[in-house]
């Protein structure tokens, strides 16, 4: 049995909308050809994928299955004509890899100076974008902290980095040689994400917890800026990953005694082929 694509569009507008009337004009279509189409879909499939409510429109199990695998396949589909494309014009492979605001962009360059990776284009993504370009194959690449693969995305870690604390240049820390974690107890620390939905946050709660304290946490309202830059002209700490010294700001970034470490993973589409993404996996194994 053959799977019309569009009609696996179709059905992924109405679950990402909840609605037939909102999926419908994000399509350009009639309502009743998008429902026709989603009937006809579901009489191919042979189950129900729909639960068709007063309150809305909302996936059954089955349909959940199908949307998290149309992503995937449309993904794969996108991938394979770009590749074609550029095999047939003799065009050279550029590696597509976004990064999340927790991996700073120097981080990127350092790890690509190691490898034997030639045209890259990198750019900056926030987590839900992260996953979502890398399934519709617009990124080869994720490079990210702690976030879990979703449906279709293979994950390996790539390093291990130091952890250490920024502060404003006239914070009492900033003029020490090192902090223990524990001494963060009394401070707010900035973070990127919301707890409970972001990986990398949890995980730096948990580091503060294992430290023996409950951290008093706020998120930094000005997202999509370097991590070091947080604390500039506040009483609050940041976790980071750059070196100990002065940063941007006026900012310093202090040891942290013991050390701790936080994983930078790298994901990709397991189900699409990139030369240059083996490659860059290869250097950094």
């Amino acid at each position: 049995m053959g799977l019309d694509l569009h009609k696996l569009d179709h059905l992924v507008a109405v679950a990402e909308e909840g609605s037939f009337t909102r999926a419908a004009a994000r399509l350009h279509m009639s309502q009743q050809a998008l429902s026709t189409s989603v009937r006809t879909l579901e009489r191919q499939v042979g189950v129900d994928l729909l639960d068709r409510g007063p309150a809305g429109v909302t996936l059954l199990p089955a349909g959940e299955v199908l949307v998290e695998e149309a992503r995937v396949l449309h993904g794969v589909a996108h991938s394979a004509v770009l590749r074609a494309r550029r095999i047939g014009r003799g065009e050279t492979e550029t590696l597509r890899i976004g990064h999340t605001p927790a991996v700073t962009g120097d981080e990127v360059t350092a790890l690509l100076a190691g490898t034997t990776v030639g045209d890259t284009r990198v750019s900056q993504r926030y987590p839900d974008e992260l996953t979502r370009e890398l399934l519709a194959g617009e990124l080869d690449l994720g490079l990210c902290r702690a976030m879990p693969p979703a449906h279709g995305l293979a994950r390996t870690l790539v390093t291990r980095q130091r952890l250490r604390v920024a502060v404003a240049g006239d914070h009492p820390m900033a003029a020490r040689d090192t902090v223990a974690p524990a001494e963060l107890a009394d401070h707010t620390i900035i973070v990127w994400g919301t707890p409970g939905r972001s990986a990398y946050t949890d995980l730096l709660i948990g580091l503060c917890r294992d430290a023996g304290f409950e951290p008093r946490i706020r998120r930094n309202p000005v997202q999509g800026t370097p991590p070091v830059t947080a604390p500039a002209g506040t009483a609050d700490v940041a976790f980071v990953t750059a070196p100990a010294g002065t940063a941007a700001g006026g900012v310093r970034v202090v040891d942290l005694a013991p050390e701790l470490t936080v994983p930078l993973h790298a994901l990709w589409p397991q189900r699409t082929t990139s030369a240059a993404r083996d490659a860059f996996l290869s250097s950094v194994d």
